[in-house]
């Protein structure tokens, strides 16, 4: 077989495979590949800034390591006036009952909660007081954490949500940017990022007066909307303040059609073994009263405990829309935010610049090909004739690559595919004056096409590496738009290292496999 065959035959492969990934972004459906993606500058969407208000997870640490506290203490037999949280000092101010135990305290305290150091103590008669704080390291490390832990919450909610290629990152210390590309229903997807999505059990008081809550309980709401006028509104609920289980022991929730209920939603919650252990222990221990669901601070259902659940499973029902049980099952699921977000910054881009974008930069990359592709017809006959479908396939490669990777197309991608061109004409046009050269000092075409190929691969080889050098530093270091130049350039060339030498020198070989063929318009 001819040095030839196995290029052109990789050529024909490279084009048909190229097209097939291509062709469902003009006409979607024909193949069940995906269309290429296109960025928010391309088709519209949502950009966010978020503040995590990691102070908040500080306060929350602390509040919940008061309880802890009481816990430790009660099973250490030590005898204590109050544990409390101090939010304006975030610290936990314990009152023993004696002295006595102010060694056993720190000795306890010291064992379960060593993140934990004394910043005051003070007695008073036999009384004493000890507050405890955490140490700045740690509330940097606490602080830290929240972000993080948010930006993963916040892009487990957005995948599930199903918006396809979000970009989310850090920004700054405790800042978070979301751009969501074709987003169409912003104010859902901003209650789905927002939602804090803390669920909890409590017990329902059922003996005490909503207008003066009794000590350890909390008056909570329910959005209760009338069936015949469908207006809602608060109904209230006297909670006890002790969670009995929260979110964090679930391992899925979906939702669910009730059949027998007007075909109404609700979402269904299963709980891992030792949620499951605890759910059916509360159950069994509360029969007859009335257990509330509580998400962020809202009550969803103050169902009447029937009997001891077993399972793991527990329904939540309300006054659902299909849309607001999906979203409730996807935060469940992404677990809860460790610190409320604040939507600092808020921009949309609509469809229409999208769209004037996109023409705006087709129309760029279209003057720009065919003004090459003139030149080059001009400039180099017959062989610019080769190099022009070189490059059209260099074009079509890209677009594949970008399909087949699943790759987002921005506009300063498209930027990047244009500079591609010019890169890929270049390499054209060094092995063209080569083979002149080669041609002027008498060599026979075959041997000028050989030896053009040859000397002109090993310049066209040093530019085009040291392009891809910057192009992966960029990618590196780059963010967002920066990254999508990055991506389309490197595409572009290594298609344009395939095209210019192998696929054009594969079209010459085939040219000058005639032995009749002496010259060529060059």
């Amino acid at each position: 077989m001819k040095n030839y065959s196995w290029k052109l035959i990789t050529a024909i492969a490279v084009i048909v495979i190229s097209a097939t990934f291509v062709a469902p972004t003009f006409k979607e459906g024909i193949w069940p590949n995906k269309k290429i993606n296109l960025g928010l500058d391309l088709q519209g969407g949502m950009n966010l800034v978020l503040d995590v208000q990691s102070d908040v997870a500080v306060e929350k640490s602390l509040e919940r390591m008061s309880e802890e506290v009481k816990v430790l203490l009660r099973r250490d037999q030590i005898q204590y006036d109050a544990v409390k949280f101090v939010k304006e000092s975030k610290s936990i101010e314990i009152s023993l009952k004696s002295k006595a135990d102010k060694e056993k305290l720190q000795e306890s305290m010291k064992k379960e909660f060593g993140t934990l150091k004394q910043t005051n103590e003070s007695s008073q008669g036999d009384a004493y007081t000890v507050t405890m704080a955490f140490p700045a390291e740690e509330v940097n490390n606490i602080k830290k954490m929240s972000v993080d832990q948010a930006l993963e919450t916040i892009r487990n909610r957005i995948d599930a949500f199903g918006v396809a290629e979000p970009d989310i990152r850090k920004h700054g210390e405790k800042g978070i940017i979301i751009q969501l590309p074709g987003i169409q229903d912003s104010q859902r997807a901003k209650d789905l990022i927002g939602k804090t999505a803390l669920l909890e059990f409590k017990l329902v008081e059922d003996s005490g007066s909503i207008d003066s809550p009794p000590p350890g309980t909390q008056v909570l709401y329910q959005n209760e909307k009338d069936a015949e006028s469908g207006k809602s509104s608060p109904k209230p609920f006297l909670i006890k303040k002790q969670a009995l289980l929260s979110g964090d022991t679930i391992t899925d929730a979906r939702v669910q059609i009730d059949s027998q209920n007007y075909n109404k939603p609700h979402v269904t919650i299963t709980f891992d073994k030792k949620g499951s252990r605890i759910f059916e222990r509360i159950t069994g221990e509360n029969v007859q009263k009335r257990l509330a669901i509580i998400l962020d601070n809202k009550v969803y259902s103050a169902p009447v405990i029937q009997d001891k659940i077993s399972g793991g499973t527990a329904r939540i029902t309300g006054n659902f829309t299909l849309d607001e049980a999906k979203d409730l099952a996807v935060v469940l699921r992404a677990g809860a935010l460790p610190a409320p977000v604040v939507i600092q910054e808020e921009r949309l881009v609509g469809p229409a610049l999208g769209a004037d974008s996109i023409r705006l930069g087709v129309t760029s990359a279209l003057i720009g090909l065919l003004i090459v592709v003139c030149f080059m017809l001009v400039y180099y006959r017959f062989a610019g004739l080769i190099a022009n479908i070189a490059l059209l396939v260099n074009i079509l490669v890209i677009g594949a690559v970008l399909a087949m990777l699943g790759a987002t197309l921005t506009l300063p991608g498209i930027a990047g595919i244009i500079l591609t061109i010019g890169i890929a004409v270049d390499a054209n046009v060094l092995i063209y004056e080569r083979i002149r050269e080669e041609l002027r000092a008498g060599k026979t075409l075959r041997a000028a096409v050989n030896s053009g190929y040859e000397i002109a691969t090993v310049t066209i080889l040093d530019a085009n590496i040291t392009t891809l050098i910057s192009t992966i530093v960029l990618f590196q270091f780059g963010t967002g738009p920066v990254k999508g130049f990055a991506v389309t350039l490197t595409i572009g060339v290594l298609a344009s290292m395939y095209t210019a030498i192998i696929l054009t020198r594969g079209i010459f070989e085939m040219i000058l496999s005639n032995p009749e063929r002496k010259t060529i318009s060059i």
